[in-house]
């Protein structure tokens, strides 16, 4: 063996070791229970950041352990198309070259996208081998597969046939910069001062953040047991600056105790104001377009921005004394996920799910432990979801995705939905003058079905012996978004959850606890910290310390710490190495010792991996293989080394085994250099040792 531990010379021959050897890809063995984990599909849009190195490892240490257990193990990778998130990435990469998507048509424009992920995905999946992901590439996914789309196509059919999905106008939260809808779990609450406004509407004042909105105001309304307002129920207000009378009306939806108790009735752009306009019916006004531009109103204010359009009402109003007073509020807004800036709540027509009746048998399963998360704060908050979910918008208004199969008959107006199939004519009226729908499905409701999709459409017997899977494993900010989505889509479509157990892992933060963000400068890129620490030091960097569900902190000195580690285990076994291959003698009291330890190492590492606390399994071993065999065993035992030597080399090859999960390549490295004294020709496929 070398004098020291090069990774850069090992890891990638390493890799492609455990490729061919075959071990990735399990065996259906239908007399044993496999164990599968159906891999989070990282966005084919860039690189793997350093929450992607965070995944990939605990999946990867879960992964190994059982394939060593002897369960059929199963890691199923993929990669997402990632519908908006990848096109607004994109559309930044044209903003650079003096582009827009408003350049092209939208076929090219697809291609265009296409063409940029296929390379993406490439080098994605370089970067997964990279790391030591041992998933099972001859299954690998795209989530715009042919064969996922068109399950995804008849999942869209078949709840739009039985009632769950309608085409309706309601108030959607719209991105005027993304030039999308988006559902409620896409928008982030931020909270903001702004100034809050009371205007006079004649024998009323209302109070609003949103002057630039009266002009679509179709009403007055306050609480029916507001007694101040008592008399005024069934009169009118005069709307400022074009002297519209507005009906007075009570609801009880109006909160006494905000503002002046009265509220402005807008309900073109806002979700209360929308419900109290359908519940009375009332007219809707829109007076901002999707650019986010001002339409509707006085010809002054057209085209202006929100922003402007606030800035000259205020000035109108004031000079018009309708301007009471103005203070500041402390208030929570909604911004887009993507840009963070502000969502436009607008009237939109789109294609909706009633999720009611979906959330309610998600909620009933995991009620029922037939999904079981690890940690009770993550169900809490999957239960909290499921009870407050309101209809998904599933429609988005971009070009990269999966086209949403539905026809608009021009003649009767009808729409016409398939399973991907284009329509001859619409069977409402038989007219043939049909066009497509141009909007893609919300990327979460074709990665909703990821688990059964996926399944189904890999290798024949892969659906009935992997599904439901064993475990779900991933962020805590894509709970709402997939987790309960996934549950909801998969008990509907197999009658079957999807997953059995919900693992939710913390964020990585840096060392001083600081959210990492480009614009803060504390990106830790895991590429980097892999190619100069090495891929192990990176893995047991990122486990260490926390417990999974929580937040951790990384820095390159935790890193670079876990490096040291790798050498010394690579110390251990070029020391082992030296001498010949030991033969048997009487053990001595040190022996007999070291093996006990050892022993009792195994099963609180066993324990603690079938509990997920992958930070104590790490930390135990850690200290078994630092202090007990090299610091104690290996000091007592130099002068009596002949007689040690067998007993080296068993707690040596144990101790590689229980280390493998966590640091693959410098224990496979060393395995493949001393394999003529071990157990089995590679390590990754090793027996798992008992204590």
């Amino acid at each position: 063996m070398d004098k020291t531990y090069d990774h850069t010379k090992y890891e990638q021959d390493i890799y492609k070791l455990w490729e061919k050897s075959g071990s990735f890809t399990p065996k259906i063995n239908k007399n044993k229970k496999p164990f599968s984990i159906i891999m989070p599909p990282p966005n084919a849009n860039d690189n793997l950041h350093i929450g992607h190195a965070r995944f990939i490892t605990i999946e990867d240490v879960l992964i190994r352990y059982h394939r060593m257990k002897g369960d059929p193990a199963l890691w199923l990778p993929g990669a997402d198309h990632a519908g908006i998130e990848t096109q607004y990435v994109f559309e930044k990469k044209l903003k650079e070259k003096g582009r827009s998507r408003f350049d092209y048509d939208r076929d090219t424009l697809y291609q265009l996208i296409w063409d940029y992920v296929q390379d993406n995905k490439k080098n994605m999946e370089s970067q997964l081998r990279s790391l030591g992901a041992s998933c099972d590439w001859t299954r690998n996914k795209f989530t715009l597969d042919p064969k996922i789309v068109k399950i995804v196509y008849q999942t869209f059919k078949n709840l739009y046939d039985e009632g769950y999905i309608y085409r309706g106008e309601r108030i959607v939260n719209y991105c005027p910069r993304c030039g999308t809808s988006y559902s409620q779990l896409e928008v982030n609450p931020q909270e903001r001062v702004d100034e809050f406004y009371y205007i006079d509407y004649g024998p009323i004042t209302i109070a609003t953040t949103r002057p630039e909105t009266i002009f679509a105001d179709v009403a007055v309304a306050v609480n029916p047991k507001d007694k101040k307002y008592q008399k005024l129920i069934g009169k009118e207000a005069l709307l400022p600056l074009v002297d519209r009378k507005l009906p007075i009306i009570s609801d009880s939806l109006v909160q006494i105790d905000f503002g002046t108790g009265a509220l402005k009735i807008t309900p073109a752009h806002d979700q209360i104001d929308f419900e109290i306009g359908q519940k009375h019916k009332l007219d809707s006004i829109t007076v901002i377009d999707t650019n986010g531009r001002m339409i509707n109103t006085p010809q002054k204010y057209v085209g202006m921005s929100t922003q402007k359009a606030r800035e000259a009402v205020v000035a109108d109003l004031k000079e018009s004394g309708k301007l009471k007073m103005v203070e500041k509020i402390t208030h929570t807004v909604g911004v887009c996920y993507r840009d963070k800036g502000l969502i436009e709540p607008m009237l939109s027509k789109q294609w909706f799910i009633n999720v009611k009746p979906l959330a309610k048998i998600a909620l009933d399963s995991i009620r029922k432990r037939k999904v079981k998360f690890a940690s009770n704060r993550y169900e809490k908050i999957a239960k909290y979801w499921l009870e407050n979910l309101k209809d998904w918008n599933i429609s988005r208004q971009i070009v990269w995705g999966i086209q949403i199969p539905a026809w608009r008959c021009s003649d009767c107006l009808e729409w016409v939905v398939t399973n991907g199939s284009i329509p001859r004519s619409c069977p409402t009226c038989n007219s043939k003058k049909l066009t497509r729908d141009e909007d893609t499905f919300d990327t979460w409701f074709s990665s909703g079905q990821w688990p059964f999709a996926t399944l189904k459409t890999t290798k024949p017997g892969d659906f009935e012996y992997f599904y439901p899977t064993s475990l779900m494993e991933t962020a805590y900010d894509i709970l709402p978004f997939w987790v309960i989505r996934m549950i909801m889509l998969g008990l509907y479509k197999t009658g079957r959850v999807p997953f059995e157990n919900v693992l939710i892992h913390g964020l990585v933060r840096d060392k001083e606890g600081q959210k990492i963000s480009k614009s803060k400068g504390n990106v830790i890129n895991p590429l980097e910290m892999s190619l100069k620490y090495g891929s192990d030091a990176l893995r047991m960097g990122i486990v260490w310390g926390s417990l999974v569900e929580n937040d951790i902190s990384l820095s390159e000195e935790n890193i670079r710490g876990q490096r040291n580690f790798a050498n010394k285990i690579w110390n251990i076994a070029r020391y082992v190495s030296l001498a010949p291959k030991g033969k048997r003698f009487k053990k001595s009291k040190h022996d007999e010792q070291i093996i006990k330890q050892l022993k009792s190492t195994c099963g609180k590492v066993t324990r603690l991996l079938d509990k997920y606390r992958l930070n104590e399994a790490a930390e135990v071993i850690y200290d078994f293989v630092w202090k007990r065999f090299a610091s104690d065993y290996i000091e007592k035992t130099k002068k009596g080394r002949i007689q040690s030597q067998k007993t080296l080399e068993y707690v040596l090859q144990q101790s590689l085994k229980l280390l493998h999960p966590f640091m693959p390549f410098v224990t496979e490295t060393i395995w493949q250099q001393l394999k003529d004294r071990f157990d089995s020709p590679v390590l990754i496929t090793a027996k798992w040792p008992s204590n």
